[in-house]
């Protein structure tokens, strides 16, 4: 009785926040190297809730979290306008690649033009697996669909929308040896590749941004003072160097951009 009554002060001090992000930052690895380092120097943990984008989006706007670390740059530009978020920051980038079976019945392979690679793709009908999660991943393949010029409407023979993270999206696309867009990252970190090959990557316009956003804290419930703990640690040098310093086989998949205040 009296241990438990012991433990009761150190419970209630506990410290965390809940942080709404990306299945990319999870799935990477990304999270379990930063996470650590910045309770050693905070004493503050971080609780992730990873999900699509806009899914984290949506909590945000719900108030159910302390802050955001997402890549869909308008989606972010709106939550901000809104009022459900503050201070937006440049993070970090890395960028997308598309994945695809090594027998590219595409032609795709070393294309330089994502939109020229998706059109080739719409038009053999080669299975293609989408997260179909409203995802930045997800947000980033309408688009290119979009300026390609495909309809994907009557399209369900050859494409996949599945819901589903990047890491079991692209299970998914290795057991159906279909075509996908992925993060660089997560991309790295995947084992289960069976036949599937990068194929695509260096456009431009597969740049992958991620913003800090902190949650308004009008919206109540709000760990305002940890959650900006967190937020200036990650744009900080020693955020950025501890980003810089996360790496898969010697390569390094995320990119600082230390406190860009862009809004």
């Amino acid at each position: 009785m009296c241990v438990a009554v012991a433990l009761l002060p150190a419970r209630a001090q506990e410290r965390f926040i809940t942080l709404a992000s990306t299945t990319s930052t999870e799935q990477s690895g990304l999270f379990g190297h930063l996470l650590p380092i910045f309770r050693q120097a905070t004493g503050i943990e971080v609780r992730v809730v990873a999900i699509g984008t806009g899914q984290a989006i949506a909590i945000g706007q719900r108030g159910d979290a302390d802050a955001l670390l997402v890549h869909d740059r308008p989606g972010e530009d709106k939550f901000v306008a809104e009022g459900h978020g503050l201070d937006r920051r440049d993070v970090m980038y890395n960028d997308f690649v598309i994945v695809g079976p090594k027998a590219d019945p595409a032609g795709i392979r070393g294309l330089r033009d994502a939109k020229a690679a998706f059109a080739r793709i719409a038009t053999v009908r080669a299975p293609f697996a989408s997260r179909g999660d409203d995802s930045g991943t997800h947000r980033t393949e309408r688009r290119f669909w979009t300026a390609a010029g495909i309809e994907l409407a009557g399209a369900a023979g050859w494409y996949r929308e599945l819901g589903s993270g990047m890491g079991p999206t692209l299970n998914t696309a290795a057991g159906l040896d279909a075509y996908t867009i992925a993060d660089r990252a997560t991309w790295a970190a995947f084992r289960n590749r069976q036949n599937l090959d990068l194929l695509v990557e260096g456009d431009p316009a597969l740049f992958n941004p991620y913003g800090s956003i902190l949650v308004n804290p009008a919206k109540g419930r709000i760990k305002e003072a940890d959650a900006r703990a967190w937020h200036e640690w990650l744009t900080s040098p020693a955020g950025s160097s501890a980003i810089a310093g996360y790496r898969i086989a010697g390569e390094q998949l995320f990119y600082p951009m230390p406190g860009r205040v862009t809004n």
